[in-house]
């Protein structure tokens, strides 16, 4: 189906992975990716932080790569894109604060384009009011919120990623290969080896 243009939302203290991998791997199959945040511009730099799973009642934080970001904010008009990566981290909890953030959300989900989120960008979604009536998966602590906006959590193994309509999400990045995968085929993108 030819390359997308897609808008990635990052923030201070997103998941380093779940920004990381997915812009190296749309990127690497020719999508244009574009990262922003608000208050940022193109060349600024987000702080990232990795989220562990080692045995604890919820995950570790640690202090990731600072991420460059590639385009700005201020100005983007949504309509200029095919297609949404919403990671997590903590980055969600304040960007769900900014109206412009959740006039971005809205747009995607009201123009039936793909939208991809994992771990804890259900908190944007729900924030946004897009996930009233879909199925959605998430980081477990986050099923709250998902059950709050009206969606339907789904609890699915911590590597595995759910699909309804053009909604991919997942848990947390362990799940990159099935998440990608599935986004991808949502995209159309063809991979021939």
């Amino acid at each position: 189906m030819g390359k997308k243009r897609i808008l990635v939302l990052a923030g201070d203290y997103v998941e380093d992975y779940e920004l990381m991998v997915p812009v190296q791997a749309l990127s690497a199959v020719g999508h244009r990716v574009e990262v922003v945040c608000p208050g940022k511009r193109a060349g600024d730099k987000v702080r990232t932080a990795i989220h562990d799973f080692e045995g604890d009642q919820t995950y570790s934080e640690k202090r990731g790569h600072d991420f460059t970001l590639n385009a700005t904010f201020d100005g983007l008009s949504p309509a200029d894109f095919d297609a949404l990566v919403i990671p997590g981290g903590r980055a969600p909890e304040y960007l769900r604060l900014n109206d412009e953030v959740l006039a971005v959300v809205k747009h995607f989900a009201a123009n039936d384009k793909p939208i991809a989120a994992i771990c804890h960008g259900a908190q944007l979604l729900a924030a946004a009011g897009v996930i009233e009536g879909r199925e959605c998966s998430a980081y477990p602590a986050c099923a709250p919120e998902v059950r709050l906006a009206g969606g339907k959590y789904m609890d699915i193994a911590i590597d595995g990623a759910h699909t309804d309509g053009k909604l991919v999400t997942a848990p947390a990045w362990p799940a990159h290969p099935a998440w990608i995968a599935q986004f991808l085929a949502v995209l159309g993108t063809k991979i021939e080896l």
